[in-house]
């Protein structure tokens, strides 16, 4: 309608604009920075390092990213100056006008230099975070195996490319401290870096959410670096100041997914039956820490796949080089993982002669099987079920059957590919447990029921389902639900807005909070059993003369038998998965080396479907941005800076690159989630990239094992036979 009002739509009175000045080097030493004296400096306001009250850090996970670079620099456009201005022309001016002189240091660009630690970026050995998941005996196994399969696949970073650019406007006063409005997701993760930086009480940081367009993990953590630097610049300047960055910036000064390579041996015995899974995961997690360590663990966990296997090994490493730290994406370093177990499956099908399907079906997770965790399966496992549903609505058999007798004699070859797959929903191990998380509901003297949480709405649907959750638990229709504002001064903290855990964790929250609510008002103010919508707010007012406020809030507790070791990385690696098959049809052109999906087929099981609609956008959107993941979204790296930051050069699907996607639902309520939901929002971002390569192997009998997979990486491998007659030119 037009209504909405983004970070860049408001106006505060006296308001000015604040800018970065960022490092040109990927790393170095600052010898001086200098202001041009041609320029009136007086009419700035001007932020170092050395301005920040509190400390120079952002408070994430680690402490190890400064707010502003001090002496030194560990990646291009790490941000050293911030300056502001009334008027956004003046404000370019200045920042050409500031100079940096540096001495550079040798970098380390790739997961590769920094194994070598020739040279030590971070900490002592260039390891952001390890991790090691051992069950059984691997080496044994292996020395009896009939087969033992090697291969190493690699996926690329990718950039979020959300509508709207990153964009926050902050206020300071003296009496009442920082108040910042922003695009994000995560609220309180804000207001823990501002408390920091700024020295701070928790009653003197107020952190809003402004209207978000789009995030996909993108405005996790670097809001709190952006919201960081707008406080101090409102702080120097005396006065409110807005920051948005333009794409350009966006695109080179933000996180992106983290770039991996995955090493596996497995071992089989005759029959394919898995006896051992040795599997080595790098990623690159740039210049620091941020959330590389629960991207790494998220990637260890999936990496087995939802195969059953008595011996398995995962050593995983975040390594540091010197580009932008990558962070949070949609799936959480699920996708890398599974890319490779999932082409890794069709490789190990190929080379003892058996039915990929088949291999499959032959070591599926399923009731009461483990995983690499030794997790239990409690809740039911239908992997055969959705198999089987992804091959018949697909008509996979026939259509391999087709396209393999047209192959030979065309120059567009097609192929089948498929992916099965898990994504465990909400935190992982003892994540859920530690964050402790608060939701709740109340009821407003306006008779306006409102949802209480920090949980946050940037598309995907979190208003629309907490809203649905807390009217049907009390009984109301859904319009006389409302959202609380996302405000730190105004809702509690229910976690941040990832890891598929809204409608399952949050949703519960509410879902809980709403039946005690209706309970607190049959014992306190006779609310009759059966009741309509008067006879409700009517009780709210009575219990509001009585208590003063109507409110219900309900603390996270973990459902029964889930317990995660953090020292042996063992146990309970998440309360309940999601399960999922892919299927892709494609077409590979052998004149000009693009490859094209031509239909996609997507079933899951995700619990209960709260909203047919949203959960079948959730899919659609998430195929779609794996299908760029696969084909299209190269991230260009010139000395550690992103040369393809504009959307002319960084290339993703359009509508036009979408083909039909069929989705299909399977339901089995998960009675710990929301009204029975489990997670939806990252599981179809996992699948899709190994089942469109498995399809193009499918296609040209040619395997591929990294992606982004582009005309020139296909034109390096394949071959065209002679015999096919080129296409006319038109």
């Amino acid at each position: 309608m037009g209504r909405a009002k983004y970070v860049d739509d408001i106006e505060l009175e006296g308001m000015w604009h604040g800018a970065t000045v960022r490092s040109s080097i990927p790393r170095g030493l600052v010898r001086s920075i200098k202001f041009d004296p041609a320029v009136n400096w007086s009419e700035f306001a001007v932020v170092t390092a050395g301005d920040i009250p509190g400390k120079n850090h952002i408070q994430l996970i680690f402490a190890d990213q400064p707010c502003l670079a001090d002496g030194a620099v560990n990646h291009c456009e790490e941000a050293m100056v911030l300056l502001a201005h009334a008027n956004k022309q003046k404000l370019r001016e200045g920042i050409d006008a500031v100079q940096i002189d540096y001495e550079p240091l040798p970098p380390v660009f790739t997961i590769e230099e920094s194994e070598r630690q020739d040279v030590i970026v971070w900490g002592e050995d260039n390891v952001l975070k390890s991790f090691l998941l051992e069950k059984g005996n691997v080496d044994e196994a292996r020395a009896g195996a009939a087969h033992v399969i090697e291969g190493e696949y690699r996926t690329g970073a990718q950039e979020h490319l959300y509508i709207e650019n990153n964009g926050v406007i902050a206020e300071y006063s003296e009496t009442d401290g920082v108040t910042v409005w922003g695009s994000l997701q995560c609220p309180y993760y804000v207001h823990k870096s501002l408390m920091a930086v700024f020295g701070l009480p928790e009653d003197k940081v107020r952190v809003i959410q402004t209207e978000t367009g789009g995030a996909f993990g993108g405005k996790e953590d670097f809001p709190s670096v952006l919201g960081s630097h707008a406080a101090l610049l409102a702080m120097k300047a005396g006065r409110p100041v807005k920051m948005t960055y333009d794409r350009m910036e966006d695109l080179a000064a933000t996180p992106k997914r983290h770039p991996s390579r995955v090493r596996h041996r497995t071992a089989l015995d005759a029959t394919g039956r898995l006896l051992a899974m040795d599997i080595e995961v790098a990623t690159d997690g740039g210049a620091y820490s941020t959330l590389s360590p629960t991207v790494l663990s998220r990637a260890t966990l999936h990496s087995p796949g939802p195969y059953v296997c008595p011996n398995v090994r995962v050593r995983s490493r975040a390594w540091a080089t010197n580009t932008v730290p990558y962070g949070a994406f949609r799936g959480f370093g699920a996708p890398q993982a599974i890319f490779a177990i999932e082409r890794h499956i069709d490789e190990i099908a190929a080379a003892i002669g058996m039915d990929p399907i088949q291999l499959r079906r032959r070591n599926f997770l399923h009731d009461g099987t483990t995983t690499a965790t030794e997790q239990v399966m409690r809740e039911p496992v239908i992997l055969d079920q959705l198999l089987d549903r992804a091959l018949a609505e697909s008509n996979y058999y026939a259509r391999k059957k087709q396209f393999a007798t047209a192959n030979p004699t065309s120059a567009v070859k097609r192929g089948m590919g498929i992916a099965a797959f898990f994504h465990g929903s909400g935190f992982t191990g003892s994540g859920e447990r530690n964050l402790n998380s608060l939701a709740g509901v109340d009821v407003t003297s306006d008779e306006e029921v409102r949802v209480l949480v920090s949980s946050t709405e940037f598309g995907q649907g979190t208003n629309t389902i907490l809203t649905q959750i807390a009217a049907e638990a009390i009984g109301l229709n859904v319009n006389d639900v409302m959202m609380a504002p996302p405000d730190t001064r105004v809702v509690p903290n229910s976690g941040p807005t990832v890891a598929s855990r809204t409608a399952m964790v949050v949703g519960r929250l509410i879902e809980r909070a709403a039946r005690q609510l209706v309970t607190m008002l049959r014992d306190d103010v006779g609310l009759n059993d059966t009741f309509t919508r008067e006879d409700f707010f009517a009780a709210c007012g009575r219990f509001r003369a009585m208590h003063g406020e109507v409110v219900s809030l309900c603390r996270y507790e973990p459902p029964p038998n889930i317990f995660w070791d953090d020292q042996k990385y063992r146990g309970e690696a998440y309360p309940a998965y999601a399960w999922s098959i892919h299927v892709a049809q494609v077409a590979v052109d052998t004149v000009t080396y693009s490859a094209e999906v031509e239909e996609f087929w997507a079933v899951q099981e995700a619990g209960r479907v709260l909203n047919p609609v949203l959960a079948g956008g959730q899919v659609e959107g998430g195929v779609a941005q794996g299908i760029g993941y696969a084909l299209y979204e190269k991230v260009v790296w010139q000395n550690g800076r992103m040369a393809n930051n504009q959307m002319t050069n960084y290339i993703m699907p359009t509508a036009e690159d979408v083909p039909p996607i069929h989705v299909y639902f399977e339901e089995i309520p998960f009675q710990y989630g929301g009204f029975g939901a489990k997670g939806i929002g990252e599981l179809p971002h996992d699948g899709p990239a190994p089942a469109i390569l498995n399809a193009i192997k499918d296609a040209t009998g040619v395997s591929f094992h990294a992606i982004p997979l582009m005309p020139e990486d296909m034109m390096a491998k394949l071959t065209v036979p002679s015999t096919i007659e080129e296409p006319a030119i038109v």
